[in-house]
């Protein structure tokens, strides 16, 4: 009976996976450095999605974003025994992304043209990132809409890649200033700049068309 108990508590126990997620991302990475090979796979699912937007966002290319998000794996599975855990797992993950994209990007021949949906908030909200969506829109606000999505996409074509790179990773991917500037290797100074700067130009063009 005792044999029969104790399978049941065995039974009700949390699995592997269950443990995982319920670890923050120094945990999971020590987890996998201790030969779990599951707490990769629970990296990626809490990564994938958001630098594939981030790396979409930066270089306008679907396709080749998701190219580059694979090849981000590829080099955190290689790496990561090489990892600071002192640091953010999430700072060093977007570092790569950013790095990859950056290189796509002198790559091409021609600027790339990052496409966003109508921006909603104020530039000086510095809790969360901005809001890309208005789900209350009506039908006869989808002209505009687009106007807008046109006047903001031929803005961030204009703009240097180090500017776009921080409007991004602050304003979409709502990094700290911190983070930012590890991630671009940049000073605190040199990433308030080039944000104010393209904020400045988005803000021209986009405010005549703002409620």
């Amino acid at each position: 009976m005792a044999d029969i108990a104790m399978k049941r508590v065995v039974q009700k126990g949390p699995t592997i996976r269950e443990q995982l997620r319920a670890m923050d991302d120094a945990e999971v990475v020590t987890s996998f450095l201790g030969g779990e090979e599951r707490a990769f796979q629970e990296l990626v699912e809490r990564y994938q999605t958001r630098l594939l937007n981030f790396i979409y966002r930066t270089i306008g290319d679907r396709e080749k974003a998701e190219d580059l998000v694979q090849e981000v794996f590829i080099r955190v599975y290689r790496h990561l025994h090489r990892f600071d855990r002192t640091k953010k797992f999430s700072t060093w993950a977007y570092t790569i992304a950013s790095n990859l994209a950056k290189n796509e990007l002198r790559n091409r021949s021609r600027n790339p043209l990052v496409l966003f949906q109508t921006i909603k908030g104020s530039w000086d909200d510095d809790d969360r990132p901005l809001q890309f969506e208005d789900t209350t829109a009506r039908p006869d606000d989808l002209y505009r809409k687009r106007h807008l999505r046109e006047l903001v996409a031929e803005t961030v074509a204009k703009l240097p890649e180090h500017h776009r790179q921080v409007f991004v990773l602050r304003e979409l991917e709502g990094k700290s200033y911190e983070e930012i500037a590890e991630i671009t290797d940049c000073n605190l100074g040199t990433v308030k700049s080039r944000l104010n700067r393209a904020r400045n130009a988005f803000a021209e063009i986009i405010e005549p068309w703002m409620d």
